[in-house]
């Protein structure tokens, strides 16, 4: 049986050319930490780390290199912007369309004093930008939006809202886990002064690295969540206050990083074209999904292609979602992601709570006739 991968919502497959090459080279042919070392090899290993921030920053058009924060991940960024931020009696506006990784530091912050009010969203799981200015009001410390929905695929108008929040001195907070890499981010122009990504979805990286691209004004309001060695100002108790070692402490993933060095390398030759296969693509499954919808399931998010991301959804409307998914694989091989995405209130908005939805995910890797294939394996079950 073929095997079509259609998760890349979740981790993109397969990965940039060269990430498991870099990987395996630093491991058995480095192998030294950064800033704990006073030798070349050591020197040429945080050469090779200040490179990938540099191109990070170059990605996002952000405020510097040093700016760059590595985590594990877009969950530990947007923990970092949140909770190193928001403080008792700090109000955050947000949406329901956001992944847990928003919503549950978010409810571990309401119990400490934090008020969270969420946005309005369409049915559709658009944001509704009628009144927001209104809401945008002097208590309000930060707004916390997603870049693209991971249940809906649709993309939020941040580089509308950006501009909004910067007039009223709000500070802007995006989680980019689903557009970085795919989609063109630019912090300076949307006005973003923090921004959370993962390398191992859009970025084509492996898992477990990610960080943060934070401005000099939100930086020097944000408290560390971790506290340690940074090989840097060694004889103080506090943290170091300059960037990006106040947000580093301890043993950075050398490794994940050197592999998303490798991928950010690949996307600097190849990524406007792969951005733009990967749209092409995902205007084609959307499509070929619509044209079922008569037959009985329906297709989430805009109707607006070009306000989706390669994120496409779907409600079988005529049979249990968790069974479709894996009758697609078992007799298709096709992989998706079914369930609530972890982001229930996505699906309650979506009108898919409990029930979920069944995930497609396109990277720049799929193929076109992978997507037909895929309508044609959908026709099928619904024919039954």
């Amino acid at each position: 049986m073929r095997s079509v991968y259609l998760d890349n919502g979740a981790t993109s497959y397969p990965k940039a050319p060269g990430v498991g090459e870099a990987m395996s080279d630093f491991i058995t042919k480095i192998g030294c930490n950064i800033a704990r070392g006073g030798y070349q090899q050591a020197y040429d290993a945080a050469g090779r780390v200040l490179e990938v921030r540099e191109k990070l920053n170059k990605l996002v058009n952000g405020p510097g290199p040093r700016n760059v924060v590595f985590t594990g991940g877009a969950t530990a960024a947007l923990n970092l912007l949140l909770k190193g931020l928001l403080r008792p009696g700090d109000k955050v506006l947000t949406s329901p369309m956001e992944h847990n990784a928003v919503l549950r530091p978010l409810e571990q912050l309401k119990k400490e004093g934090v008020a969270v009010e969420y946005l309005p969203c369409t049915q559709r799981g658009e944001l509704i930008l009628e009144g927001l200015a209104d809401k945008l009001t002097s208590d309000v410390r930060a707004v916390m939006l997603c870049h693209g929905s991971n249940v809906s695929g649709t993309l939020f108008p941040i580089e509308q809202v950006g501009p909004l929040c910067r007039e009223r001195g709000i500070f802007f907070l995006v989680d980019a886990a689903q557009t970085l890499g795919a989609i063109p981010v630019d912090m300076a122009a949307m006005c973003i002064d923090g921004l959370a990504f993962p390398g191992h979805k859009g970025l084509l990286g492996p898992q477990g690295i990610g960080g943060a691209v934070v401005t000099d004004a939100l930086a020097a309001e944000l408290d560390p969540l971790l506290s340690g060695g940074t090989g840097s100002l060694s004889e103080s108790l506090e943290m170091p206050p300059f960037l990006p070692d106040r947000f580093e402490a301890g043993t950075l993933n050398l490794p994940g990083i050197f592999g998303l060095g490798a991928a950010l390398d690949y996307l600097e030759q190849e990524g406007e074209a792969l951005r733009l296969r990967e749209h092409k693509l995902a205007g084609h499954l959307w499509a070929r999904l619509m044209e079922l919808e008569e037959d009985g399931i329906r297709v989430l998010g805009a109707n607006d292609p070009a306000r989706r991301t390669g994120v496409v959804s779907i409600d079988f409307l005529k049979g249990d979602n968790g069974e479709m998914a894996f009758r697609l694989e078992q007799e298709y091989g096709i992989q998706t992601r079914c369930g609530l995405h972890c982001a229930p209130m996505a699906h309650r908005t979506l009108g898919t709570f409990p029930q979920g939805a069944v995930r497609f995910s396109v990277g720049p890797f799929t193929t076109f006739e992978e997507i037909d294939y895929v309508q044609g394996a959908v026709y099928e079950l619904l024919l039954e």
